[in-house]
């Protein structure tokens, strides 16, 4: 057996035998397969968490995606991030013939025939995307959407270096990978806490002999990491959120709420000039946002009537409420979950699939709202200093 990617620690009385994989190569597949069976660990660690273990397992089964709960809980720019990797993988697969992962599934498949105990060391996906949220500010928000929207539509091939360079880093890493080099704090969250976690995930693993299944470039990082205790609790957490948000949130509703009422108190034609203002700028700007999305006539008259509330209130948007309304009206079918990895190549497929279309009302109209809120809170100024 080749011991090629191979690394060998001894801990005290454990075993650790780490393998170091490229996601894109059927070689490495066999050589988890061949590994497993001639060491019959006790354990085998796979770089996966649970959420993405479900997905492999499940076929990512988008049918059972309720769109309702993805807007309720606030979920979908993760969505999108988990579609934008999803067509990065379909891209790969018809130009390579390879799909990436086989070497996770045939380490999960291993561990069963040997009857080792499998254990999913890698973090929680969604803390891990948490993390990078909070560390890269609004400019580097508004640069990561713009990446991953770009990355989804993209057409390139991907060349033969590129995909050498691929066989050394995780779906993930590759994603974000140009992203990293202009901010290179998204290391700490992408690499170096993973490192920490998977390191204490292997080590805490049941049994004297343990196999990993693991990027290579996760190998020298978990090599020296897995010798210091790490605490799994703390990695987890997800980010402490700023308070400068809310305070500018509600800043901005009560500074125009105050204007308005004394505005209305001292000259009530002014203050209704600027109550019609807001709501025509609000209202206009988060339909508009409906109609660039195709929404349907109530969705987009939702938008239009939630907007002018919502935008009193950082807590709640209008477009959550337009996307629930389309998502009422036009409920996405099994077959629109299914073919969202196909449609999502092109703008026309993005835009006639039910489900990114909600995804896109709710992204448009909230954007229409808060460049509405801007310009209405503008006009409500401008005619509180005309009337003084």
């Amino acid at each position: 057996m080749s011991e090629e990617n191979i690394t060998r620690l001894t801990i005290d009385d454990k075993e650790f035998i780490l393998i170091g994989t490229a996601h894109v190569s059927k070689h490495s597949a066999e050589q988890v397969k061949d590994v497993i069976e001639a060491e019959a660990p006790d354990s085998v660690c796979i770089e996966l968490d649970e959420q993405r273990y479900q997905s492999i397992m499940e076929g990512n089964k988008w049918k059972d995606t309720d769109i309702f709960q993805v807007i309720k809980d606030k979920k979908a720019t993760l969505l999108l991030m988990n579609l934008a990797i999803s067509s990065f993988q379909r891209r790969m697969a018809k130009q390579f013939g390879i799909n990436p992962g086989q070497e996770m599934i045939q380490g999960i498949r291993s561990a069963e025939e040997t009857d080792a105990e499998l254990v999913l060391a890698d973090r929680n996906i969604q803390i891990t995307f948490s993390r990078i949220w909070g560390s890269i500010g609004f400019k580097g928000k508004a640069t990561l959407l713009t990446q991953i929207i770009g990355s989804i539509f993209s057409k390139e091939s991907i060349s033969e270096e590129e995909l050498e360079k691929m066989k050394n880093r995780d779906t993930i890493d590759t994603i974000l990978n140009d992203f990293t080099e202009g901010f290179p704090r998204l290391k700490t969250p992408l690499i170096d806490e993973r490192d920490q976690y998977l390191a204490q995930k292997i080590k805490n693993a049941p049994g004297k002999k343990i196999v990993a299944v693991l990027g290579a470039a996760h190998v020298p990082g978990i090599t020296k990491e897995i010798y210091k205790e790490h605490d799994l609790k703390k990695l987890s957490e997800r980010p402490p959120k700023s308070k400068a948000p809310k305070i500018i949130g509600w800043s901005i509703p009560i500074l125009i709420i105050a204007l308005i009422v004394y505005t209305f108190l001292a000259n009530p034609a002014a203050g209704w000039q600027q109550t019609i203002s807001w709501i025509l700028w609000n209202g206009s700007f988060s339909a508009l946002g409906a109609i660039i999305a195709l929404g349907h006539p109530l969705a987009i008259i939702t938008a239009f009537i939630a907007a002018p509330i919502t935008s009193l209130n950082p807590f709640i948007a209008a477009g959550w409420f337009a996307g629930i309304v389309q998502a009422y009206f036009r409920r996405p079918h099994v077959s629109d979950f299914e073919n969202l990895s196909e449609d999502v190549f092109s703008f026309k497929g993005f835009w006639h699939n039910k489900v990114t279309r909600i995804l896109l009302i709710v992204v448009l109209a909230n954007l229409g709202s808060s460049l509405g809120t801007f310009i209405g809170g503008a006009d409500v100024i401008r005619l509180f200093f005309k009337n003084l």
